[in-house]
């Protein structure tokens, strides 16, 4: 096998690989780079069909790469909404994704009586949950806050954090997020760490 040989087969795997990924952002990022791999191997072997095939599927990959990058912290793309917390939407929502949540939100049991829900969405498709509850005491303890797979490079979680009605609304000024949460992001939302959970002063 010869040196050329290798990277076409490294391209095809990339291309394969991507399409297997449920992240959005990771897919479209694979398959660019597997496009451009066999844009170089197809145009080394002077087949012109896939050399174009391929410019064109690099330009699509980089329009959509580009589009979800400079929206992903649009208010524009997306909205949320506060349901009831017995919504049946909703529980169909977490019922859906049970093992994913518990899986990122291992101390997540249910939602408790009193708590504010809210899904985020992008168009009409669910990409985020979030539930807190205010005990009086200014405090909003968030008790979930999950991102579906397919936009967990995107954290829409932030737009609930970012628009600080909704806990002023009920009488808070400090957010705390729950502990062992896998995976956060708060560090990028002005959150400060205190031991496993993070918190933020609402102005």
């Amino acid at each position: 096998m010869t040196l050329l040989d290798v990277v076409g087969w490294a391209g095809s795997a990339l291309l394969v690989w991507s399409l297997l990924q449920a992240r959005l952002l990771r897919l479209r990022a694979l398959n660019l780079a597997g496009c451009l791999v066999l844009i170089g191997f197809n145009a080394a072997l002077g087949v012109w069909p896939m050399v174009g095939l391929n410019v064109v599927l690099t330009i699509i990959n980089v329009w959509y790469l580009w589009r979800m990058l400079v929206t992903r912290h649009d208010d524009k793309a997306y909205q949320v909404v506060e349901v009831r917390p017995d919504d049946e939407f909703l529980g169909h929502t977490l019922r859906l994704h049970h093992d994913d949540i518990v899986r990122f939100n291992p101390g997540f049991t249910g939602i408790a009586p009193g708590a504010a829900a809210f899904l985020v969405v992008n168009g009409d498709e669910v990409v985020g949950v979030v539930v807190f509850r205010g005990d009086g005491d200014g405090v909003a303890r968030v008790e979930l806050d999950y991102v579906t797979q397919r936009y967990r490079d995107f954290t829409p979680g932030e737009f609930v954090y970012r628009q600080s009605r909704y806990f002023a609304d009920r009488g808070c000024h400090t957010v705390i997020t729950p502990p062992g949460m896998r995976a956060p992001y708060y560090d990028r939302l002005g959150f400060r760490r205190e031991g496993e959970s993070y918190v933020m002063e609402l102005v």
